[in-house]
């Protein structure tokens, strides 16, 4: 649904985007990561028809970024950072006056976008002035105009900034949504938790360049390590260190407990049982410890920022 080859961006000499090559699937969530300044706003202006590479391909929902630039903002919605919101419009006006550039007839642009307010708890605000609502309405009212013509591609920049709880939480349910109604979101943000929550797979981008992309269960293997579990006994440690060393990697220890990784959880830690059960230690509990894709970001932005 979004595909770019080695796709370039120069603003004379500075370069903003080099060699970016990205494959995102129908009813996939894509997470843009990196730094400000990194190239995420410029490469999503590009797959939208805003801006022209300098070098490179882009395709989205099959169409050519350059030579079809009306058919793909036709079949993309966009949150983007900045929302350029007329202030002194009602809510009600403001969708119908988008419905109506987006091609939609009055009945359509009117129905869909009280359904998507009453999504996203703003019903009763579509006949108040955009200049009353609060920052978060604000945003979730930008979401609502991005999906008013049904896209089949999303690219959302920091769609949760700014919301309450309450809200962040609905906007996140409602990107789970559209992934399953099949659509492929491209999603920027800075909230590492809501994109290791929401994304099939994580680019990180720094400098302009795709440093590193999978999922975020694959990065954390290649770049963190195996997994590291936890084992914690009902008595001291003492020599159990030792009495498991030929099996798994002991990366630290306490009076009660000790931490190991290994490849293999599923072969390993079954053994890792049996042998203290054979020589008499109570385990209390035996539990993989969350590696976060916090972790992953600032090992790879950090080995960048040392290069």
């Amino acid at each position: 649904m979004i595909e770019t080859f080695e796709l370039t961006k120069h603003f004379d000499n500075f370069v903003a985007v080099q060699d970016v090559s990205l494959s995102v699937r129908t009813g996939e969530v894509l997470a843009l990561l990196g730094p400000n300044g990194a190239g995420k706003t410029t490469t999503v202006r590009m797959l939208t028809s805003i801006l022209a590479p300098t070098a490179g391909t882009a395709r989205v929902a099959g169409f050519d970024v350059v030579r079809q630039p009306e058919e793909v903002r036709a079949h993309v919605g966009v949150l983007t950072e900045g929302h350029g919101l007329y202030l002194r419009m009602r809510g009600r006006e403001y969708l119908d006056f988008f419905g109506e550039l987006y091609g939609l007839d009055r009945a359509a642009r009117q129905q869909h976008g009280t359904q998507l307010a009453g999504r996203f708890g703003l019903a009763d605000a579509l006949d108040r002035r955009l200049g009353e609502y609060s920052k978060g309405m604000r945003q979730k009212l930008a979401l609502v105009r991005a999906m008013l013509h049904d896209p089949p591609v999303l690219m959302l920049d920091e769609p949760t900034s700014a919301m309450d709880p309450h809200s962040a939480r609905q906007v996140r349910n409602a990107i789970r949504d559209l992934r399953g109604d099949g659509r492929t979101i491209l999603l920027c943000t800075h909230n590492l938790p809501e994109a290791e929550e929401l994304a099939d797979r994580i680019a990180i981008i720094r400098q302009g360049k795709i440093i590193a992309l999978g999922t975020p269960a694959d990065l954390k293997t290649r770049l963190l390590g195996p997994p590291l579990l936890e084992l914690r006994l009902a008595g001291a440690v003492n020599g159990v260190a030792h009495d498991l060393s030929d099996l798994v990697e002991i990366e630290s220890q306490g009076p009660t407990w000790l931490r190991y990784r290994t490849p293999a959880p599923e072969a390993i830690n079954p053994q890792v049982i049996y042998r203290l059960a054979a020589l008499g230690v109570e385990v209390v509990t035996l539990s993989e410890v969350p590696q976060s894709l916090e972790d992953v970001y600032l090992r790879v932005v950090g080995e960048e920022e040392r290069v």
